[in-house]
């Protein structure tokens, strides 16, 4: 694998870089869980139906709504169809879907504040967060 930076993935997808991430830093890379703002990314068992691949735009697993941003899954700049997105279906709205990572290569999330991430090798759940306060909510980015 390759490093990867901010430039790399943002530019590839025509997301602005926030100003206080630095261009050329490396995007880390992690196969373990992870958040970015109100979602989540848990490492899962894989399944016989990986999905679809994602395509070259991306898919918006959370679509920014009322001023909010939205979370875009991107493929491997090295090998974009290797990426595959299961979205879950049914009436659970805190689990989006399941994203599967081959072996050598690395999916994104972008996010216009947050930057990006790189998700590793592995198959992964990915969920909302959510947060108590007055009740049980969503956790708002």
């Amino acid at each position: 694998m390759n490093s990867t930076t901010y430039a790399d993935v943002l530019g590839a997808h025509d997301v602005e870089i926030p100003a206080h991430l630095v261009a050329d830093a490396e995007v880390p890379v992690v196969t373990g869980m992870q958040r970015q703002g109100d979602i989540i990314v848990i490492p899962a068992t894989p399944g016989a139906d990986t999905g679809t691949i994602v395509p070259a735009a991306g898919i918006a697993v959370v679509r920014g709504e009322n001023g909010g941003n939205t979370h875009l899954l991107v493929g491997d700049l090295a090998d974009p169809n290797a990426i595959t997105w299961r979205p879950t279906r049914g009436g659970d709205q805190m689990e989006l879907g399941t994203v599967t990572v081959p072996a050598g290569r690395v999916a994104h999330l972008i996010h216009p504040e947050h930057g990006a991430q790189g998700i590793g090798e592995g198959t992964y759940r990915i969920r909302r967060q959510r947060e108590q306060a007055d009740e049980i909510r969503m956790v708002a980015d």
